[in-house]
């Protein structure tokens, strides 16, 4: 299995935006086949920055979402809410 942790912030005034397309975005990402669990967390000192926990089966799974019509269209339509890039890093869980 793979984890995939993406923290963001968004823009001044943009994180419901972000929140109301990461609902759709969670919901059909849960329903993937490869997907173990796909959470959205806020952060509660900062209502401006956001964290994505995903669990995937494995790297096919992740590239398989990645090509999703769901995933594709959140990018496109969440890209000009964020203050910066995301940072995004992959684990692998040792115990």
């Amino acid at each position: 299995m793979i984890t995939i942790v993406a923290k963001c912030s968004t823009k001044a005034g943009k994180a419901d935006d972000l929140v109301n397309l990461a609902r759709d975005l969670v919901q059909a990402s849960r329903s993937e086949a490869g997907n173990v669990s796909y959470d959205f967390y806020a952060d509660i000192g900062d209502p401006e920055k956001f964290t994505f926990v995903e669990v995937w089966k494995d790297q096919a799974a992740i590239e398989f979402h990645n090509n999703t019509s769901h995933f594709q269209g959140f990018v496109e339509k969440a890209g000009p809410l964020f203050a910066g890039p995301l940072d995004i890093a992959l684990y692998r869980k040792l115990t």
